[in-house]
C-alpha cells in the first residue's frame, strides 16, 4: 500500500467547511483617482493641441509637452475607469478586484 500524505490533498468535506464571499465593493479611492486622470488627461490634451496650434504660452514645444502629459496620464486613466464601468455594469469578466489598490 501506498503512502499518502493528506496534508497536501483536497476533499469534499474542506470545501464544504469553509465558505467563500467574494467582496465586490467598489473602491472609492481607486476609481476617484481614476476618473481624476482620466480628466486631467483630456484636459491636458486638449490644452496642449489649442497651445500648439495657436502658440499660446510660448512655442510649439510647451504645447506639444502638455498633449504628450495629457496623453501619459489619459491612457491609465481611461483604462481604469473603464474596468470599473464595466464591473459596475456587471459585465461578465469585469471585477472590481481587478483595479489595484492605491
Amino acid at each position: 500500500m501506498a503512502y499518502v500524505d493528506h496534508a497536501f490533498s483536497i476533499s469534499d468535506e474542506d470545501m464544504l467547511e469553509t465558505s467563500y464571499i467574494i467582496n465586490n465593493k467598489p473602491p472609492i479611492k481607486e476609481i476617484a483617482l481614476a476618473v481624476s486622470l482620466l480628466v486631467f488627461g483630456v484636459l491636458g490634451i486638449v490644452i496642449g493641441s489649442l497651445m500648439s496650434y495657436n502658440h499660446v504660452g510660448g512655442d510649439i514645444a510647451h504645447g506639444l509637452f502638455f498633449a504628450i502629459l495629457g496623453t501619459l496620464l489619459f491612457i491609465p486613466g481611461f483604462y481604469y475607469t473603464r474596468i470599473a464601468y464595466y464591473a459596475y455594469k456587471g459585465y461578465k469578466g469585469f471585477s472590481f478586484s481587478n483595479i489595484p489598490p492605491v
